[in-house]
């Protein structure tokens, strides 16, 4: 017994050295001549205070607790000529439901997980504003990685609780694009709900569609029992491990589901711009029912025809395209289908007149299936 205890201690230990070392690592990134800052010495919280076997007791579950808002997709740009474009964001941190009877501190921008939508045109010019909340806990930044420059962001932007920070930046090549915390420790942040999309569109822009949606993948390890209700932070040793408790699209389990599905009509065409924010898990993105008419790998602006699924790295993004012709429920899914059981799974619901030469059923079976 004493011989477990002491491999569990030395298991711990080991995470924990990890943990600081990386710390430290990007830390010094950081510290690169002229772009030093003094928030940069605000310490993470220490490693051994967040982890999987924490036995203290989790906060209760406020009454009445919901899911964090749902973040509008950004309009179009329809602009012709490149402009100077203000984007402020404010980092917070947000007690959320997570799944039922589960809540969670996030920490996140704006108080949406993902975060805002940034869209501009390429050869903009983006003057960006981070607050960091007076209450909040730790230091925050942002890196996008549609930037071109140190740390793409991050270096200048290692802002402590109540401060401000303000950089500017020319979007020089068009796409889609991951926004995230990269303050030390960097998946800790982006566990907790901190990243968003950037899209940067081409001067011509993109062909105009019907609807346009916009999806984020993330994976979650909960401190204590992940099936305990209460309020749970991110837990560090899971996370070194890539052992997700929780894996959902847009913050928490069913933020798609059946009360807040995505909705299009027969006929239209549907745009998804859909972000892997990891830290960790590679996403087998995956409508089911649908082919993709296009697909923008990685976000890049050449197109793939007629796919199936479509690999997002962590710390990636895409941008698929299709036209619905049969009314239904159609399911968005990682087909890594396992993280299906584990919350990554929404809803698009398909309204119109049936396809009968498209589609058609002769004969339903006796137990009701979404296929898969």
């Amino acid at each position: 017994m004493a011989q477990d205890q002491s491999c569990d201690w030395c298991g711990q230990r080991l995470i924990s050295i990890r943990a600081a070392a990386l710390s430290a690592v990007l830390g010094m990134l950081w510290h690169a001549p002229c772009v030093a800052q003094e928030s940069q010495k605000t310490e993470p919280p220490a490693a051994s205070s967040y982890n999987s076997a924490d036995e203290a007791a989790l906060p209760a579950l406020p009454a009445n607790l919901g899911r964090l808002p749902q973040p509008p997709v950004a309009p179009p740009v329809n602009r012709h000529k490149p402009t100077l474009v203000h984007v402020t964001l404010e980092c917070k941190s947000v007690t959320g439901l997570l799944a039922d009877g589960v809540g969670y501190q996030y920490w996140t921008y704006n108080g949406t997980v993902p975060g805002p939508m940034i869209r501009v045109r390429q050869g903009d010019t983006v003057e960006l504003t981070l607050h960091n909340a007076t209450d909040s806990l730790v230091s925050h930044s942002i890196d996008s990685h549609g930037v071109l420059g140190p740390g793409g962001g991050g270096a200048v932007t290692q802002t402590p609780p109540g401060a401000t920070s303000v950089f500017q930046f020319k979007a020089m090549k068009p796409g889609v694009f991951i926004y995230h915390c990269a303050t030390p420790m960097i998946p800790y942040h982006l566990a907790h709900g901190m990243y968003g999309l950037m899209v940067v569109e081409p001067p011509g822009g993109w062909p105009k569609v019907d609807r346009e949606f916009y999806v984020m993948q993330g994976d979650m390890y909960l401190n204590g029992d992940p099936t305990q209700s209460g309020v749970h932070e991110a837990a560090v040793d899971k996370m070194v491990k890539e052992t997700p408790d929780f894996v959902v699209f847009n913050g928490s389990a069913g933020s798609l589901g059946k009360e807040h599905p995505l909705k299009a009509k027969v006929g239209e065409t549907v745009r998804i711009f859909f972000g892997n924010a990891g830290p960790n898990d590679v996403s087998s993105f995956h409508v089911i029912g649908e082919i993709f008419d296009k697909v923008h790998p990685e976000g890049a602006c050449e197109t793939l025809s007629n796919v199936q699924s479509t690999l997002v790295p962590a710390g990636g993004a895409t941008m698929v395209e299709f036209k619905t012709v049969i009314p239904g429920r159609y399911i968005l899914v990682d087909h890594s289908l396992g993280r299906l059981q584990k919350g990554a799974v929404g809803f698009l619901d398909v309204e119109g007149e049936p396809n009968p030469q498209v589609f058609q059923s002769f004969k339903a079976g006796s137990v009701g299936s979404d296929g898969h």
